[in-house]
């Protein structure tokens, strides 16, 4: 298919260099976005991750489907036109026609194969595996623009899933690349760590050119450096600014975010392997505090790792009553028991990670230890918060607990449970075989009985097992030039779609 081979691989990532190409740019339709993290790849199989996500999800790299997050919900078309439910259980996906990579060469069935294959590799420690947990999946190429997925057992959402992995040519090494090649609207022409990317409108794109000719990318951390960017038009969107910078109604949206905030902990280490440590924990933090101080109106309590509007949501589960005084007394009973409740517990936190993390942080530290804990609060970057963060975990690092936020915006509680719980989840704390049994039944089943499933599941993790210690649902608020025609939605956090930005 005369495709070129891509030669950057792992150690220009490494290398940090600066790839520039230059091109016309119709004057105005040129916008600049101001993000609170930087981002240390750029890798299409890690596009579910929101640093990396809101940059080239969708804009440089698209999927066969895509999940309809604006509009309410649904699986629309996207590399794939049509798909269909075979007799064996299989999906069909017809694949979309005279569509062309960045770099020039055709798109076809042997490009979704390798892609799928690639991103679910071993030998890549890509994040598209944890949503294909627990269920073995091959793809069979039946002719260049029709493909089969088989998957064992049978996924009814598997379309569903498939939005979630991102198309790369079929000579794609199976390695993290530098330079992404995508069917998308946009291609990289300029990445300086640390510093700035550009996107760049490509000819030849198969869908209606979008509006935006060109986007670039800065990493500012404080909010109000971002918000204050965008006022004095340094910048023409950012999209996550604090609720106190929040003052323009002309500018500034509220908007439902598909982030849960919690506290990930690890139930083999001591003293979090007693459940009444981790119960303590739960009872020790005052959650409603939170809300209209250092989080936005509209943020609401988590009592799972999906937002409420997700299949499967349990409303019969409770958010744990904020009692100090309780905890202590768990804590005196595990320590009667030999519990080593006094041992010093490291709390991890990616830095910059929403507005206000840093006093968030500081505030729980503080009601922790007022109920009897010894915590210790770390702030990491982005690269060294996700080796805590998924499998292998570092090993002898003594308890920690992990402050992390799960995106789940697609409406199933399988984009979440499996990575999440399962004793094989890459980001998984709790090892339980019933946990394991509902997570299989339920990602198998089909309608009321895998809502019903779904909500058993969540019931037992949170009360039985007390997985984590579960915080928000959080509400956004992004900044947006009057230039610019875009409103944010749940979607925003975790891809940002240039396509959906006009002018007015």
């Amino acid at each position: 298919m005369g495709k070129r081979i891509l030669a950057m691989g792992a150690a220009a990532v490494l290398a940090g260099l600066s790839v520039t190409v230059g091109t016309a740019q119709a004057e105005g339709t040129d916008i600049k976005i101001v993000l609170p993290e930087d981002l240390d790849l750029l890798e299409p199989c890690m596009a579910t991750r929101s640093n990396i996500g809101r940059v080239i999800f969708q804009n440089v790299s698209e999927t066969l489907t895509e999940y309809d997050a604006r509009e309410g919900g649904g699986v629309l078309p996207r590399l794939a036109e049509t798909w269909e439910q075979m007799p064996d259980g299989s999906w069909r996906f017809h694949l979309r026609r005279g569509v062309t990579f960045s770099d020039g060469s055709g798109f076809d069935a042997q490009d979704v194969k390798h892609s799928f294959e690639r991103a679910l590799s071993d030998k890549i420690s890509c994040e598209t595996p944890r949503y294909f947990g627990g269920m073995t999946v091959q793809a069979n190429v039946v002719d260049d623009h029709t493909i089969d997925f088989k998957a064992d057992p049978v996924q009814p959402i598997l379309p569903l899933l498939m939005s979630m992995v991102t198309i790369v040519p079929e000579e794609t090494p199976i390695e993290f690349v530098r330079d992404p090649i995508g069917t998308g609207p946009y291609k990289v022409t300029e990445w300086t760590p640390g510093q700035r990317i550009v996107l760049t409108r490509r000819d030849g794109y198969w869908g209606a050119e979008p509006k935006v000719t060109s986007a670039t990318y800065l990493v500012r951390s404080d909010p109000a450096v971002r918000a204050a960017m965008v006022q004095t038009g340094e910048a023409d969107l950012a999209p996550s600014i604090s609720l106190v910078d929040a003052t323009n109604p002309a500018t500034d949206f509220p908007y439902l975010d598909s982030e849960t905030v919690y506290l990930r902990l690890m139930h083999d280490v001591p003293p979090m392997n007693d459940v009444r440590v981790r119960r303590a924990l739960n009872m020790a933090i005052d959650r409603q505090a939170f809300i209209g101080t250092l989080l936005p109106e509209g943020a609401e309590l988590a009592v799972a790792l999906f937002p409420p509007t997700t299949a499967g949501w349990n409303p019969d589960v409770k958010v744990p009553a904020y009692d100090p005084e309780g905890a202590k007394k768990l804590l005196a009973e595990a320590k009667a028991d030999g519990v080593p409740v006094d041992t010093q517990i490291r709390l991890i936190a990616r830095t910059a990670q929403f507005p206000n993390i840093t006093e968030v942080m500081e505030a729980m530290q503080q009601m922790l230890t007022d109920a009897g804990f010894n915590v210790k609060l770390e702030f990491r970057e982005v690269a060294e918060h996700e080796s805590f963060y998924s499998k292998p975990y570092p090993k002898d690092q003594g308890p920690y607990m992990l402050a992390a936020m799960h995106d789940n915006s697609r409406g199933d509680p399988a984009f979440t449970m499996y990575f999440k719980y399962d004793s094989e989840g890459m980001q998984s704390g709790i090892a339980d075989p019933k946990a394991d049994d509902l997570i299989a039944r339920a990602s198998a089943a089909t309608g009321d009985e895998r809502a019903k499933l779904w909500q058993e599941l969540v019931a037992y993790l949170h009360d039985d097992v007390v997985a984590d210690v579960l915080l928000f649902h959080m509400v956004g608020y992004a900044r947006v030039s009057e230039r610019l025609d875009f409103k944010p939605s749940i979607a925003t956090n975790g891809q940002l779609q240039l396509s959906q930005i006009g002018f007015k």
